[in-house]
């Protein structure tokens, strides 16, 4: 691999469904994932999320993007010192509320029972728990997306794509179309930290929304499957020992 394969932006997503935070650098354990990344999601209909004994549900059971279109005009930024969520539309601020708090949680399912109430099967719950995250993958894992592979899909579509429908948390430059779902099963550093390919990214409907907008304008998992057979873009990977990766850190393939 030539040393051009670096990291171009890391990315996290605190609440399930919102919008992305861009980060400076990322603080990564062993078998862990993106500091509060996906640490909340929000239950849309049966309250059954059992925060002293957490499990991975499918997401179709919260508010997520892949049939909530319009949570995309939403932009959040989370404040890890004070554990606030701030949410803006249009530009505007709507909701400053700390996640850890119950009247956080209430302000913010308040929010959500206005903005999404024609999308709602029930009242919405904010749900948390230490440790856990409410990522579309049962595990711990980083997702990677190759920005090669998102220019070939822009050949096969004929407009431009904008990286951040994928909801990665590490994007990276430099490197083939694909390159990286050969990752699976080996290691590999992102600067000083070493991880391990777990499987490729099956994309879903939520990459048809155009996270600027919240308009369902494309057709990406059927463009993948007409183009190269299968609906894969990205890769998850499991941390394997500690350290902080950065925009411009190097890939190395073990």
């Amino acid at each position: 691999m030539e040393d051009k394969a670096r990291i171009v932006g890391l990315y996290r997503y605190p609440v399930k469904g919102l919008s992305p935070e861009p980060l400076a650098e990322a603080r990564l354990e062993a078998g862990g994932t993106f500091p509060w990344d996906r640490a909340f999601a929000i239950e849309n209909g049966k309250h059954d999320f059992d925060p002293e004994n957490p499990k991975h549900f499918p997401k179709i059971k919260f508010l997520m993007l892949m049939r909530d279109e319009r949570l995309a005009k939403l932009k959040t930024r989370f404040d890890d010192a004070t554990t606030t969520l701030h949410i803006a539309e249009d530009g505007e601020e709507k909701l400053a509320a700390n996640l850890m708090s119950e009247e956080g949680r209430k302000a913010l399912e308040d929010f959500m029972s206005s903005y999404m109430e024609k999308e709602l099967r029930g009242s919405p719950r904010l749900v948390h728990a230490p440790g856990f995250s409410h990522s579309d993958a049962p595990a711990k894992l980083v997702s990677l997306i190759n920005m090669a592979s998102v220019r070939a899909l822009e050949e096969k579509i004929g407009a431009h794509v904008h990286p951040l429908r994928f909801r990665g948390n590490v994007y990276l430059e430099g490197l083939t179309p694909f390159e990286d779902h050969d990752w699976v099963g080996k290691r590999f550093r992102l600067g000083d930290v070493e991880l391990e390919g777990v499987h490729r990214i099956e994309r879903c409907t939520a990459t048809n929304v155009d996270p600027g907008t919240g308009a369902r304008d494309m057709e990406i998992p059927k463009t993948l499957l007409q183009n190269w057979n299968n609906a894969d873009l990205g890769l998850y990977a499991v941390v394997k020992t500690p350290g902080t990766i950065r925009p411009g850190d190097h890939i190395i393939l073990d």
